[in-house]
């Protein structure tokens, strides 16, 4: 007859053994609870961002409302990371699972974004001339977004879209006999020509441009668009862009990567569960 072992079982993986590594688990508890932190501050922000001002500007210009798009991304990030953060520390295979198929399909939208906007970069020109176009239509409506045409246009030396006359699309620019405003003709003060030295700038320093032909203007402010100077710094700083993107692409890769590993290592442990349960209801092993 078969003898009956009165000891636990011999071999290299005991009672203690574990397949699950701590360093895995908690490392990507730690990732997850960094973004889910940072998804609840974006959804902060966004709220604030809707209740403290009026989005018909923004509206206007964009799609879609800045401050509602920041509190869905936000509240997509935090339940994708809720499901990273609770998964690894409960060792649940499904919440882990539905956290890896997520951000894979994320990371698999960006990339398809990426690639649509390079190939068809002409269609994508024409959606940001057309942006740039509403934002000089609003520019008086919403302060932030005069604030930041005036960076844009200081930061890229430019003026407009096209050009410098895009600015009669303004009711308050606009170069119309019957226009009543103070500001007909004129552009606003970031298409100035500042010297290095200037302590003061002069706010009025764009008045009756529009009237004044290019050659005349060039003395005065800057008469490229932004439109082209922005699609030559894209063009100029490719590598940088690449560089942001594979930023963002890192991290999501990197939780793929942490969570499928985690994944095979719950499955293992189960496994060798399963194994030393059914050892132990054998009594002539």
């Amino acid at each position: 007859m078969p003898r009956r072992l009165a000891g636990p079982p011999a071999g290299p993986h005991g009672e203690d053994f574990s397949f699950v590594s701590p360093l895995v688990k908690y490392l990507l508890f730690f990732f997850n609870l960094l973004f889910w932190m940072i998804s609840m501050v974006m959804v902060a922000v966004g709220i604030y961002a809707r209740l403290m001002k009026h989005a018909e500007a923004a509206m206007a210009c964009l799609a879609v409302d800045p401050a509602i798009l920041l509190v869905v991304v936000g509240i997509l990030m935090f339940l994708i990371t809720f499901c990273g953060c609770i998964g690894s520390l409960r060792e649940n295979i499904c919440l882990l699972q539905t956290f890896s198929i997520c951000l894979t399909i994320v990371f698999l939208l960006q990339l398809a974004a990426g690639v649509l906007g390079f190939v068809f970069s002409d269609k994508a020109r024409g959606k940001v001339s057309e942006i740039i176009n509403n934002a000089v239509v609003h520019y008086r409506d919403d302060l932030d977004l005069q604030n930041l045409i005036d960076y844009g246009q200081k930061e890229f030396s430019c003026c407009g879209g096209i050009s410098y006359k895009d600015w009669s699309q303004n009711m308050y620019f606009n170069c119309t006999a019957d226009n009543p405003s103070r500001e007909r003709c004129s552009v606003p003060y970031s298409c100035c020509l500042h010297a290095a030295d200037q302590a003061v700038i002069n706010t009025m320093c764009g008045q009756g441009m529009q009237a004044m032909n290019y050659l005349e203007a060039s003395e005065f402010i800057y008469t490229n668009g932004c439109i082209d100077k922005l699609v030559n710094w894209i063009h100029s700083n490719l590598f940088l862009l690449g560089g942001i993107a594979l930023g963002l692409a890192i991290p999501q890769l990197v939780g793929i990567l942490l969570s499928q590993i985690l994944i095979n290592q719950i499955k293992d442990q189960i496994k060798l569960q399963l194994y030393n349960q059914q050892h132990r209801a054998d009594p002539w092993h």
